[in-house]
Order: structure tokens, then C-alpha cells, then sequence
């Protein structure tokens, strides 16, 4: 499953998160998410952990203080392509 972490402080590192949720069971990868131009956190990343691990690590993280800030950590959405609005193409 793939799990969506947000308010995430721009110094905590991939390492630091994959440290947290390695409590909960094993993590398959961790990626924080950077602005692509400056490479600072967008403070947001995902998670990849087995299901019941990660339903775990939702369940006991959503909320919690993670580098002073109150973490959200829920389930992450399918992404969806918004390269052309409306499905139309130029």
C-alpha cells in the first residue's frame, strides 16, 4: 500500500521518515517530495509498506508530532493526469 504523509518539516530527510514507520513493519520505499526547481521539501511524501503494516502505521501516526509538527497520514489517492483539463488534447 501506498501511504501519504503531510506537514512534513522541510529538514526532516527520506531517512529520518523510513525510521518512523519502519516501527510498523517493513518499509518498501520512502520518498519526500521536493520542489523540482529548488529541490526543498514540498513537505509531503509516500510511504510504500505491506497492507496490514501500513494500516498500522496510519492508524497509530495520523496526528502525531513528528520534528514539532502534527502530522496527517492517511491512505494516498490514485493520481490523476491533469495534463489536458477536460480530457481534450492541443
Amino acid at each position: 500500500m501506498t501511504i501519504y504523509v503531510s506537514n512534513l518539516m522541510s529538514q526532516i530527510n527520506e531517512e529520518e521518515l523510513k525510521k518512523v514507520f519502519s516501527a510498523y513493519g517493513t518499509v518498501a520505499s520512502c520518498k519526500i517530495i521536493g520542489d523540482k526547481f529548488t529541490g526543498v521539501s514540498r513537505g509531503f511524501g509516500f510511504v510504500e509498506m505491506e497492507d496490514e503494516s501500513g494500516n498500522k502505521a496510519i492508524k497509530e501516526l495520523d496526528g502525531t508530532n513528528l520534528g514539532g509538527r502534527n502530522i496527517s497520514v492517511a491512505v494516498a489517492k490514485e493520481r490523476v493526469d491533469r495534463s489536458f483539463p477536460s480530457g481534450r488534447s492541443y
